[in-house]
């Protein structure tokens, strides 16, 4: 996978400071090496004046140079200026260009990520993922974005308010964001996939999706992993992969301008239910389990549901995982069952707050 250019230079930068640090080391090193062996002082004194030299602060040499000592001083010294300067330029600029600053967020969002519990992952900020993030967060949702090219979202944080991102791999406000290759095990487990709840890989190559799904399985067995897919081919491999669902945006999206033809109000209903449209619904689920204790073992008509609240059952998973469109009204849910309700946003909430289990 290419390397972006915002983590390309990132790694120049970090390279800098290594090469600064490897730099003065060896300096340190051939200059002890050089008074030890030309002017046969003691390590400690050959320390002395390699850091006295180094410095230029001229408290004088522990016994006269040799006429071979006063060359090599004079040699080390023009060797030092410059890397010195090296030394100083390399982390003038980490420091004051904000290097440092970076560092101490990625370990404090890290540390963040590690109390997760539940969380949804997604991997790729392209198109699908960034519409998965925002759904996701919508419906106030925990995420992790995984993403390489942190210039897609320093792109998306630029246009948000409440978001804020310094492209640096870490997140202000409410992003958080492992910079690295969702591909690899190590930043899957940075985003603490194994505590997740859910994964959704949108990257641009079907591969690298199946190779997540695989990934993603192999450390968390009980993960619900959604992944995109762009060819037909790909969705019988992304599920032996591991993948509970693939999805298609290209099909999707053909199907959807065709239907806008031959039944167009089918359509407009259904954007009223995936917030495509202004006017929004809202389509919530509710286990047995979640239902109020002393409502359990009630049929559908005695719940009467429409009326106390507005919103319609419009349909039922059971146990046995068949799904009921417009459930009989004298059908009493069971354990297992998942009612699935239909209404405006506030009466989704009255129907939580009179029917949902606290």
């Amino acid at each position: 996978m290419e390397t972006p250019p915002s983590s390309l230079l990132q790694r120049v930068k970090l390279n800098q400071i290594v090469l600064a640090i490897a730099l003065t080391v060896s300096s340190l090193l051939f200059g002890m090496a050089g008074f030890m062996g030309i002017e046969h002082y003691r390590p400690v004194d050959a320390f002395y004046m390699t850091v006295t030299t180094i410095a230029t602060v001229g408290f004088g040499e522990i016994h006269p140079f040799s006429e071979s000592g006063r060359l090599f001083v004079s040699f080390y010294i023009l060797y030092n200026l410059v890397v010195v300067a090296y030394l100083v330029s390399a982390f003038s600029s980490f420091i004051f260009g904000g290097e440092l600053r970076k560092i101490y967020k990625m370990i404090r969002t890290d540390q963040e990520i590690r109390r997760f519990s539940g969380h949804v992952i997604v991997c790729g900020f392209g198109r699908n993922g960034r519409r998965a993030y925002q759904e996701l967060r919508a419906s106030g949702v925990r995420v992790v974005v995984i993403e390489l090219n942190q210039e897609l979202m320093k792109s998306h944080a630029d246009g948000q308010t409440g978001e804020d991102y310094d492209g640096d791999g870490v997140a202000g406000g409410n992003i958080y964001t492992v910079a690295g290759d969702a591909t690899t095990d190590l930043v899957l487990k940075q985003a603490g996939v194994e505590r997740a709840s859910a994964l959704i890989t949108a990257l641009p190559k079907d591969a690298d999706n199946v190779f997540v799904a695989l990934s993603a399985r192999a450390l968390n067995p009980r993960l619900k992993i959604i992944a995109r897919a762009s060819l037909k081919t790909s969705e019988s491999k992304l599920l032996t992969a591991g993948a509970n669902s693939v999805v298609m945006p290209d099909e999707i999206g053909g199907s959807h301008m065709a239907k806008l033809v031959v039944r167009p109000e089918v359509i407009r209903f259904l954007d009223l239910i995936s917030g495509m449209s202004a006017d929004r619904l809202r389509l919530e689920e509710m286990s047995y389990q979640q239902l109020r204790r002393d409502l359990r073992g009630r049929s559908i008509r005695e719940l009467d549901v429409r009326s106390l609240t507005g919103a319609t059952i419009i349909g039922m998973r059971t146990a046995e995982g068949s799904l009921l469109v417009s459930p009989p009204v004298d059908y009493v849910p069971l354990d297992g069952d998942v009612l699935l309700v239909l209404g405006s946003e506030s009466q989704i909430e009255s129907f939580e707050v009179q029917f949902r289990q606290l």
